[in-house]
């Protein structure tokens, strides 16, 4: 108490100043209309930040229920896609062909367990084998284009060789827009892009177009998107479009994957069977 007294008799000058310049204050707002407008919008404007602070503090502390909400949901849905029922029991679809043939195919879901994309010949592991359909020489396709082609199961697994691949993948693919087709083969160098052979020269190009299957093949039916073209130009000892084809599935991220069954399959190698002895024979 006795230091309070000594500050304001040493500094009553000061204090009866701020007195003074508080009662002015007071004054003038409490006369003055435009003084009044003032205070008041200032008023608003502070009640307004106030209130922001005071709701984003609420949202806060109901992130807490919120997210108890959204685990509950997200383990509801993993049941769903990745329960015991589903490892079980595979979902499989049947599809007609678009090329008219009347050709079948069905399509078996699974997971990738293990990949690669840093070798020379890349493959990975899916959790589908035989006892779900799968055997060797099945393409493998993902939601947003083709994979790889299985090379060998057991049971429940299935080794399969990724597109990404410098040997023995090659793919037949067309150009959706003119329906020119030629191989598809990886370079061994960048994981995002492959290369499409065999396109003559004289077929219009241009960036940006779609590449897709182009069921000529008994392992991808006809459609089935490839990627877009990212360059082109013509090699110089073949005489053919030399063209980079952007993948639209990114491999290093594979997670759900399709394996095609091609029901006519047994037929169709049949075929190219005799089209081997007849080859053999006129060279003859």
């Amino acid at each position: 108490m006795g230091n309070l007294l000594r500050f304001f008799s040493k500094n009553a000058l000061f204090v009866f100043f701020i007195f003074l310049q508080l009662v002015s204050i007071v004054l003038i707002f409490s006369k003055n209309s435009m003084q009044q407008s003032f205070l008041a919008a200032k008023t608003a404007a502070f009640n307004s930040w106030v209130s922001g602070y005071i709701d984003e503090g609420t949202s806060y502390l109901k992130l807490k229920q919120i997210n108890e909400d959204l685990v509950s949901q997200n383990k509801a849905l993993m049941i769903q896609l990745y329960g015991k029922d589903k490892v079980e029991k595979p979902n499989f679809r049947r599809v007609y062909d678009t090329i008219g043939g009347g050709q079948i195919y069905t399509f078996v879901d699974g997971e990738v367990v293990f990949n690669s994309i840093n070798r020379r010949d890349n493959y990975y592991t899916i959790n589908r084998g035989r006892v779900h359909g799968v055997g060797s020489n099945m393409g493998v396709i993902a939601p947003n284009g083709i994979a790889g082609i299985v090379i060998n199961t057991t049971d429940n697994y299935a080794l399969v060789k990724s597109i990404l691949s410098v040997n023995k993948i090659k793919i037949s693919a067309s150009l959706k827009k003119s329906g020119y087709f030629g191989t598809l083969s990886w370079k061994g160098d960048d994981t995002r892009t492959m290369t499409l052979s065999d396109i003559p020269k004289y077929v219009p190009l241009k960036v940006g177009d779609t590449v897709v299957t182009d069921g000529k093949s008994s392992i991808f039916p006809a459609g089935i998107q490839v990627g877009t073209i990212a360059g082109f130009e013509v090699d110089s000892k073949t005489g053919f479009w030399d063209i980079s084809v952007e993948l639209s599935e990114k491999i290093g991220k594979l997670s759900k994957v399709y394996v095609v069954r091609n029901l006519k399959k047994s037929e169709v190698q049949k075929i190219d069977d005799s089209l081997k002895v007849q080859i053999t024979k006129d060279g003859q």
